[in-house]
């Protein structure tokens, strides 16, 4: 990877920040589409790292964390080049959809191809100007529609240097995932680009909390790539990221409308009761329970459930204590009552 930065066909210098919008295929009204990408370039030369969000047009966290990350002043220290997509499926955000407008998955789409599909196309050019120009990448999403995660990173934990980012990012729970065919992490191992995959919140909503931990996240992985400067603070880290052995999902026994007992972050035993499900007309109730010991790292937020429906996610740790007491440490951490408002953090929460 040689000194020169060319995106586009523009050549970036050092100590230089630009936004570029590359061309995508237009809408059918002719309306023009284009991918913005911000470049920022330091004084010296060093790693060049993606943030990638909104693959999914709907997942709007990572749009976010993007935009503040982009104002903070600790990017003025930055060396080697940060490269930052805010909205990378333009198409399906703006019809508020997870998909592209054929239906089509763009993170089931990778490499992509330039004469395939529309989401072929995109994924070619996503690769082609964006991956191939990178060393490192860290790609943000949350859950799907009417379902939100805990902040968490999934990645490849059996490679080293993968490992190691992971953990610097500084969220509890670590997920050693395995790589799905079609995906930007799947495209990315191919050419040996360790990758993040970052998970918080739900669809169509900004939570607070999961975009304050993702900007600190990106910060911490900036910092241990020497892309910024080793941090002042002599604060002691608090949260010790925790692998999990293997996760599960608990489906709905019965459809009706379903009353939450335990959230997001809830320490659960096998046996216990998860929630309840009513019929609509006032039959008989039904009660979710938990098949394995664990963490709730992903929760259904709507009442209304059909019988077999995932509405929790269970991560097993060998300490679901210990991972327990991080969790609520962390998530109080990040609480907007809680949490000063520090020019080397982010900007108030818009209210």
């Amino acid at each position: 990877m040689n000194d020169n930065f060319v995106i586009g066909g523009e050549i970036i210098p050092r100590r230089t920040r630009r936004l570029i919008e590359l061309e995508l295929p237009p809408l059918y009204t002719h309306a023009p589409m284009n991918l913005p990408v911000h470049v920022m370039r330091g004084s010296k030369d060093g790693p060049r790292l993606f943030i990638s969000a909104a693959i999914h047009g709907d997942e709007l966290n990572g749009t976010e964390i993007i935009r503040r990350l982009l104002k903070q002043p600790a990017l003025k220290r930055l060396r080697g080049t940060l490269v930052a997509v805010p909205i990378v499926n333009v198409y399906g955000l703006i019809h508020h959809s997870r998909y592209l407008p054929d239906r089509r998955d763009l993170n089931r789409s990778f490499p992509g191809s330039e004469k395939g599909s529309l989401a072929a196309r995109l994924a070619h050019m996503f690769m082609t100007e964006i991956v191939h120009n990178c060393s490192h990448g860290i790609d943000l999403h949350t859950g799907a529609i009417h379902r939100s995660n805990l902040p968490q990173i999934r990645a490849n934990l059996d490679d080293p240097e993968t490992a190691r980012l992971a953990e610097a990012f500084g969220v509890p729970v670590l997920i050693n995932a395995n790589i799905r065919d079609g995906s930007l992490r799947g495209a990315a191992a191919e050419l040996g680009t360790p990758m993040l995959l970052y998970e918080a919140g739900e669809a169509l909503r900004f939570d607070e909390v999961s975009i304050r931990a993702g900007v600190k996240g990106i910060i911490k992985v900036m910092r241990s790539l020497e892309m910024l400067p080793p941090t002042r603070s002599r604060r002691k880290i608090l949260h010790e990221p925790f692998v999990a052995r293997s996760s599960t999902w608990v489906r709905a026994s019965a459809s009706g409308l379903f009353r939450k007992v335990y959230g997001l972050g809830s320490r659960v035993k096998r046996g216990d009761v998860l929630g309840l499900i009513d019929d609509a007309v006032g039959g008989e109730e039904s009660e979710v329970i938990a098949t394995a010991s664990g963490i709730i790292i992903g929760c259904s937020v709507i009442p209304l459930v059909h019988e077999g429906e995932a509405l929790f996610h269970i991560a097993r740790f060998e300490d679901i204590k210990e991972v327990a007491g991080q969790v609520e440490s962390f998530q109080s951490g990040l609480a907007p009552d809680e949490m000063p408002v520090n020019v080397e953090q982010e900007e108030p929460p818009i209210v």
